[in-house]
């Protein structure tokens, strides 16, 4: 039976939370739903793309706390039965938003990040409070979910009595698929002679794009001829530029930007290399696996380990450690992994199957 659904995050971006909130609408309303996609703001300059069958609802208000009043008004007007939360903070306020206005809708809360980085112990701090919070309005919620299982696992050592379970996000779907046979026009892709390792994600100190680079200096030092790109934008841009000049990388790393469809670059690439030193469920891996990359990921917490099975669908490699990355993208170039190990990979994260598992979370089973 056909549902109307609300599936809200906090703000608009290019990347992260708000693509996946995005194709998780329009993955409900390919299902048949009624399907609003509720953001809390969107920055100046940016655009939220059409999605078909999905209603757009901006609430204008670009702090979480400032959408209660908003978010009361449309609980009582637009009356969804569904609602689909993500990240904790905006989980909470929706979970009490939706008790204020006197809403029956099923309500799930997905946190995409460690709590260890969200809750604190420290008395009257601001991530104290917000636990506290989240344990007074969390008996509303009627699933708590998580993009991996080790984050399942951390949340039952921050909240006794957890009911948080494992939902992943859903990365293979229709319109993906379609946009990596998009066409490329960059000479490094079109006019390929070289293996091209590729990499994507904020340019941030989390991402540990530096211990790229420099691994990417030891692999050519040892005589590979390959070539890398990051794809996005941050505020190490600056860092990162200076250290591949002074490594005399320019010939062989380019940092092309932010890129509104990475997966047509995933496409053509032979290796795809995350080097991040924290992670919630690092969608992009997945994306490069169904591009047919070979995936290279630092060990870190969570997700690069539960997504690769221990090294079975690609390579592990410690954390904060160039060396041990420039070994393994030497090791993905020199032996990649079968297809059929990355279909079998991908599999958990397509389109019917996460919807199943929502469903089923929320007691809508065949729904």
């Amino acid at each position: 039976m056909p549902h109307h659904i609300c599936v809200i995050t906090p703000r608009f971006t290019i990347s992260g939370v708000p693509l996946a909130q995005l194709r998780f609408a329009r993955a409900l309303a390919e299902a048949g739903n009624t399907v609003d996609m509720v953001f809390g703001y969107v920055p100046e300059g940016l655009v939220i793309p059409a999605v078909e069958g999905v209603r757009i609802v901006v609430l204008g208000q670009p702090k979480v706390r400032s959408m209660i009043g908003p978010l009361w008004r449309y609980f009582r007007s637009a009356r969804p039965d569904i609602v689909f939360a993500a990240e904790d903070h905006l989980t909470a306020l929706v979970l009490f938003t939706a008790m204020l206005a006197g809403s029956r809708a099923k309500i799930s809360g997905s946190s995409r990040v460690t709590p260890f980085d969200t809750y604190s112990r420290t008395p009257l701090t601001k991530r104290w409070f917000l636990k506290q919070f989240m344990r007074a309005v969390a008996r509303r919620a009627d699933a708590l979910t998580c993009v991996s299982e080790d984050m399942v696992l951390q949340y039952r050592q921050v909240f006794s009595g957890s009911r948080h379970v494992c939902v992943y996000n859903i990365v293979d779907d229709p319109t993906s698929r379609q946009r990596m046979h998009e066409p490329v026009g960059d000479p490094w892709v079109t006019e390929a002679t070289v293996p091209l390792v590729i990499a994507a994600g904020s340019l941030e100190h989390w991402k540990g794009f530096e211990d790229l680079v420099t691994a990417f200096g030891l692999v050519r030092d040892r005589g590979s001829d390959a070539r890398l790109m990051i794809l996005g934008e941050g505020s190490d841009r600056t860092k990162l530029e200076a250290q591949i000049e002074a490594l005399g990388l320019q010939d062989r790393v380019r940092l092309p930007g932010h890129t509104p469809n990475p997966l047509k670059y995933f496409a053509r690439a032979q290796v795809f290399a995350l080097s991040s030193r924290v992670e919630g469920m690092p969608n992009v891996l997945v994306e490069a696996m169904m591009c047919g990359c070979t995936v290279v990921a630092t060990d870190c917490p969570t997700g690069p380990r539960e997504l690769l099975q221990d090294g079975r669908y690609g390579y592990l490699v410690a954390p904060r450690d160039p060396v041990a990355l420039a070994d393994g993208i030497e090791a993905a170039l020199d032996t990649p992994i079968a297809p059929d190990r990355t279909v079998e990979a991908i599999r958990p994260f397509a389109q019917d199957v996460v919807i199943r598992r929502h469903m089923e979370t929320l007691g809508l089973a065949g729904a």
